[in-house]
């Protein structure tokens, strides 16, 4: 099976700029201003927000935690002045009351498959070394239900040894079928090139 991974690259589709604007649980005129959104989803802890630091070459722009299920909102984040990223918060956290729990997943799935608001890319972040959970393959086949085009990253390559690397990768490209699939480091900057050619196609 050969991986399906993009490799092209242009020096002028870069991020110059990324600010946070709010955080947001129900419609919001912001997101009507045509700009495209760019989804991050992923499972508690996975590392979306620091995929999105180093995405955006910024450290501290989305908060980082060592505790699962810190986001509670909706995070919008305004790139070069011409579209959203949007932080949406992690799905599977197993700590906290069920109450917050339900409401998280009523959250993401109001704003992914109920809300009015189209996204151009929906970017799913799955743990390379622990490979997809239940929760993963649930949330891929929902997205594609739902004909959103995606984008799969397979996050923390660095944890994984050279050996292994390859033949985890297939196990995600077994999972993620035709959709692209990107091996990820925020920490060794490895696929922040490769994302973000995706992202400004």
């Amino acid at each position: 099976m050969r991986l399906r991974m993009s490799l092209c690259y242009d020096a002028g589709m870069n991020i110059k700029s990324a600010r946070f604007i709010k955080g947001i649980v129900a419609d919001d005129d912001l997101l009507e201003d045509d700009k495209p959104q760019i989804a991050v989803i992923g499972r508690s802890n996975v590392g979306k927000s620091s995929l999105i630091n180093s995405l955006t070459g910024q450290r501290d722009l989305a908060r980082t935690s060592a505790f699962p299920g810190r986001t509670r909102e909706i995070n919008l984040f305004l790139i070069n002045n011409k579209f959203y990223l949007v932080d949406l918060p992690g799905y599977g956290f197993a700590k906290g009351s069920g109450k917050e729990r339900d409401w998280l997943i009523r959250l993401i799935n109001w704003y992914l498959f109920k809300s009015p608001y189209k996204q151009k890319i929906v970017v799913l972040i799955l743990d390379a070394n622990i490979g997809p959970s239940e929760k993963d393959l649930e949330m891929l086949r929902a997205l594609e239900k739902y004909g959103k085009n995606i984008i799969v990253i397979a996050n923390k390559v660095d944890k994984i040894k050279k050996s292994e690397l390859k033949q985890r990768l297939l196990k995600i490209q077994k999972v993620a079928g035709a959709h692209k699939i990107i091996p990820y480091s925020s920490d060794r900057k490895i696929g922040i090139k490769e994302l973000t050619a995706e992202i400004f196609k």
